[in-house]
């Protein structure tokens, strides 16, 4: 027998039900090249400029009572302890830091004074991840909106009706309109619409930068988009780039007013749109989006005035590179803990969207774009993390775009217009307001059991999408119908001893605590999963107490079948484990997660099943 070996991973304290894998922090994407050009209308930016990371975040460790009561403050619970840490790290470091805020997840922000590179960035993380208080340490990164504007009414809007791609919308909207819910847009804030404003609920401005923010402080309760615009030299790239009116073209794709006699329709017309202000000059920072989610959510924001109206759904049509941080996270899971649903753009790089944040985190609704033609658009993000299609355009041809309203001025606002933009920016709103007409629908319903609606009801793509486009193109009318019926799994199941099994075999890499996955896709069954759910598993390694096994549902929870053990020296998992599943609509793809958190051997699942 072996002896008992050291962890090689500190476990972090659980701050969610929900909880996901460790994440990465997050990084921007390639500076721009010399001689880079401006985008030309309607084109999306793919290269986003590479902006020095903010500040970091930090979190710490949860101390037990006792543990607390024996100890003197410390950062995790002191903010002069934090500032004390600050200047430590800072003399370590060679930097000047400043304790900023706390986040609304209970992390810390630091502030680095002085222009700095991103190396030196990472080693003041490293720093703070040396110290044994620390959870994890990250850079406060930027993202940006994931879409660019083209130029400047029913008739037009081929991605609400349209019989080849559109997203067969009027067939809801007999069932529902979105009455009840409310969707906050996470995006540029919002500039005055006549066909916007009978839905528009008070929202919030959370962009903590006064110069970037534009309107000459920092985080107020006035959400107007200033203009986004900014000049050759700024922001990290070498053209001049207008104002987007971004915030205000999602928000019109949601919950334009309909039947007005003017403009365009919103996908959940009678919706209430909260704008909440998160980007501006040089788009924004991972901490002001964090406590954004959580506001707009309802939850408890340091110095912020409570939400009177918490939202049904949040959409953020916004992005950057990397995987998803921890900061994100955590705000997410908190959000949907409180049963608000997240809908995220894939972005726009005609990449893998598992390299893009917060498209590749856990606990939310992520959107690839489709055209007119019902293909992939030339432009969006796929792969695994991506869970539904919708309509984004393309703008080669101007009138293949999503038609929405948007503001004329190319800096300041100048006054009200429509314009065709391209997107998984545009692509996501679609889903938000199917989310706020299914939620109305039944507003009993779950963020997990609204995204497996929506993905359990929609059709396949008219087109091809290579990479992975998720369930495929979202049907309103049939996630609607399906939501006013029996949406819940209190239908009648298929008979019980329908078995689904995966035999391909996965190797488990040694000291891998990300852990290595393999999926079951399960389609064709009624309502939620059993409260019996039997797991059967076959691994084979060495020394099994090395492993962790995991169930993962498909709306991103997970149940754990067997923890880690430093004794358990007996070779292989062959067992079949009883879950309850019965809060999990069955239909999805669940996956088997395997962690291998100590050093020495290795192994691969062999097989494993579900039984219901």
């Amino acid at each position: 027998m072996k002896a008992p070996r050291r962890r090689l991973i500190s476990v972090l304290a659980a701050t969610a039900t929900l909880m996901t894998g460790a994440a990465t922090a997050s990084v921007a994407t390639a500076a721009p090249q010399a001689g880079e050009t401006a985008p030309e209308a309607g084109e999306q930016r793919t290269g986003l400029p590479e902006a020095p990371a903010d500040g970091i975040i930090v979190a710490y460790h949860n101390r037990t009572e006792t543990e607390a009561a024996n100890a003197s403050a410390s950062a995790a619970e002191s903010d002069s302890a934090a500032r004390a840490e600050a200047t430590a790290k800072g003399k370590k470091t060679g930097q000047k830091l400043k304790f900023e805020r706390r986040l609304a997840t209970g992390a810390a922000l630091y502030e680095v004074e002085g222009k700095t590179s991103r190396a030196e960035i990472d080693e003041i993380v490293e720093a703070f991840e040396s110290d044994p208080d620390v959870a994890y340490a990250e850079p406060n990164t930027r993202v940006y909106a994931m879409a660019t504007p083209n130029d400047t009414n029913y008739s037009s809007q081929w991605d609400l009706f349209e019989s080849t791609a559109g997203m067969r919308v009027p067939g809801a909207w007999d069932r529902s309109t979105g009455q009840g819910t409310v969707v906050a847009v996470l995006d540029t804030g919002y500039v005055a619409h006549s066909d916007l404003a009978a839905n528009i609920v008070s929202g919030y401005d959370f962009v903590s930068d006064a110069t970037n923010a534009r309107d000459g402080n920092g985080r107020d309760s006035n959400p107007a988009d200033e203009g986004d615009w900014f000049n050759a030299g700024e922001c990290g790239v070498s053209y001049d780039s207008p104002s987007s009116w971004h915030g205000t073209h999602v928000a019109g794709t949601i919950a334009a007013a309909t039947n007005n006699g003017k403009g365009i329709a919103g996908v959940a017309y009678n919706a209430k749109i909260q704008p909440v202000r998160v980007l501006a000059k040089c788009g924004g920072t991972t901490a002001d989006i964090a406590d954004a989610i959580t506001w707009a959510s309802g939850g408890t924001v340091y110095g912020v005035p409570a939400n009177p109206t918490p939202a049904d759904v949040i959409n953020m049509s916004l992005g950057g590179g990397g995987t998803c941080s921890s900061t994100y996270q955590n705000a997410i899971n908190g959000a949907v803990g409180r049963g608000t649903t997240v809908v995220v753009a894939a972005g726009n790089s005609n990449a893998n969207a598992a390299n893009f944040t917060p498209a590749s985190c856990n606990n939310v609704v992520t959107v690839a774009s489709s055209d007119r033609e019902g293909n992939r658009a030339s432009y969006s993000n796929y792969g695994s993390v991506v869970d539904i299609a919708a309509p984004g355009g393309e703008t080669a041809t101007r009138t293949n775009g999503i038609l929405s309203t948007v503001d004329s001025g190319s800096t300041r606002p100048a006054g009200e217009t429509y314009a065709y933009y391209q997107g998984t920016s545009m692509a996501a709103p679609h889903i938000a307001g199917l989310a706020a007409l299914v939620k109305s629908a039944d507003s009993s319903l779950s963020p997990a059991q609204i995204e497996q609606l929506i993905k359990s009801n929609s059709r396949t793509l008219p087109g091809t999408c290579s990479g992975g486009c998720g369930a495929g193109l979202a049907d309103a009318a049939a996630t609607v119908a399906a939501a006013g019926g029996d949406s819940g799994g209190g239908g009648e199941q298929p008979p019980a001893g329908d078995t689904y099994t995966n035999g391909t075999n996965v190797a488990i890499p040694d000291s891998n605590t990300t852990g290595v996955t393999s999926p079951i896709a399960v389609s064709g069954r009624s309502g939620n999963a059993p409260a019996d759910l039997q797991v059967a598993v076959d691994i084979k390694h060495t020394y099994r107490g090395d492993l962790v096994v995991e169930l993962v549902a498909p709306d991103g929870r997970y149940a754990t079948l067997k923890q880690s053990s430093a004794s358990d020296s007996a070779d292989n998992v062959i067992a079949t484990y009883t879950v309850d599943a019965s809060s999990v609509l069955a239909n999805g793809t669940w996956k088997l997660r395997v962690k291998d958190v100590y050093s020495g051997d290795t192994g691969y699942i062999d097989s494993w099943s579900l039984t219901f």
